[in-house]
């Protein structure tokens, strides 16, 4: 992989319009960043050899297929060693229900996002990391009562601004 690939300003629109749409068609994709079919695939062909682009999927309504519940978890661990943390990241990185992990500052350690059932589930979840004596001294749970929106792509033209 290319990690050294320099990014100009069509790259970052390509990358910007492909978190929006992975399905756009390359001559979709072309007119959307203003160049041609062939150079266009070219350089999505490069960023994806470069490790830009890590993948493509869909995404999903899961309100269509059902009810869930969306939890926060603030975690802290009781010991703040380098094997505490490589600990506990792997005990929790195979628990499907955790979709982020977050290692933070401030008054706790790691952020979780969690989707369950529901409260039961949840709490089961809960109870299970507990046992397994991964570290945890104290959690506190935010349930999501509504998401107003949630954002699937990066404001990737802001974040790293070129010179026109």
């Amino acid at each position: 992989m290319t990690s050294s690939l320099k990014l100009d300003r069509l790259d970052l629109r390509i990358l910007s319009q492909l978190q929006k749409n992975g399905r756009i068609t390359n001559v979709d994709l072309a007119e959307a960043v203003g160049l041609s079919p062939s150079p266009c695939l070219i350089r999505v062909k490069r960023l994806e050899q470069a490790g830009y682009i890590a993948g493509y999927g869909a995404q999903l309504r899961l309100e269509k297929l059902g009810d869930t519940l969306t939890v926060f978890t603030e975690v802290t661990l009781s010991d703040h060693h380098r094997e505490d943390f490589v600990r506990f990241e792997a005990a929790i990185r195979g628990v499907d229900e955790i979709l982020e992990c977050h290692l933070v500052s401030g008054g706790y350690d790691y952020l979780l996002k969690f989707t369950t059932r529901g409260v039961n589930h949840y709490q089961a979840l809960i109870e299970d990391l507990l046992e397994r004596n991964i570290g945890i001294e104290k959690y506190f749970s935010f349930i999501v009562i509504k998401s107003p929106f949630i954002k699937t792509h990066y404001p990737i033209e802001r974040l790293f601004p070129t010179n026109p």
